[in-house]
């Protein structure tokens, strides 16, 4: 029971935190004149923290409720896939570009690229669901990323703005934003492989014990 409560709160209170950090985001540019919505809403870091925060905020109230489900497992599954995404990505190829924190706010941009992901990770290994996820159902968790990268692509193409240099074949080449794409997608695969694999570990445990 103790668990159960400090983990419901655990979730709360990162839900709240990276709500407001979007909330301050928006209202900052906003202020600034500089908000469009389209554009704001297309960046990948952006979709896939409201995606995050949701889940965290439900799967709350859903263990507090003791009505936690297969589904809603597979919903954290993909954010937490999504999350660790977030982080290596921007570690590995916007972190060290002149005014690549791509947030108004330099608290916002720690609190989107590493506290969330960092939470939602410790979220999934804190909560491991009890029924195991195959690899090959949780493989769905790729149609988001690639629709993403397709959405990027063709909507770029029509407007001339990319939400990220990797993605600006204008600048970077086909070439290379294929083979950077494909990477993210293979790395991707892994993360997917990792976060079903550590639900099948804990049921063999269970099995030994």
């Amino acid at each position: 029971m103790r668990k159960k409560q400090i983990l419901t709160g655990y979730r709360i209170l990162f839900g709240l935190v990276g709500f407001s950090a979007l909330v301050t985001e928006v209202a900052t540019i906003v202020e600034r004149g500089r908000f469009v919505p389209v554009n704001f809403f297309s960046y990948f870091t952006i979709e896939s923290n409201i995606f995050a925060l949701t889940i965290l905020i439900l799967s709350a109230l859903a263990l507090a409720q003791g009505k936690e489900s297969n589904r809603l497992a597979m919903l954290r599954g993909a954010s937490t896939v999504y999350m660790v995404t977030v982080i290596i990505v921007f570690d590995l190829l916007l972190s060290n570009i002149e005014g690549a924190s791509l947030t108004a706010i330099p608290w916002d941009n720690t609190v989107l690229h590493y506290i969330i992901p960092v939470a939602v990770l410790v979220d999934w290994l804190s909560d491991i669901p009890r029924t195991p996820i195959v690899f090959r159902r949780a493989l769905i968790w790729l149609l988001f990323p690639l629709a993403y990268v397709a959405y990027s692509l063709i909507r770029g193409h029509f407007v001339g703005w990319y939400p990220y240099p990797f993605l600006n074949p204008t600048e970077q080449g086909y070439v290379l934003v294929a083979v950077i794409t494909i990477a993210i997608g293979l790395g991707a695969t892994a993360l997917i492989w990792l976060v079903s694999w550590v639900t099948r570990i804990k049921k063999v445990k269970s099995k030994l014990i």
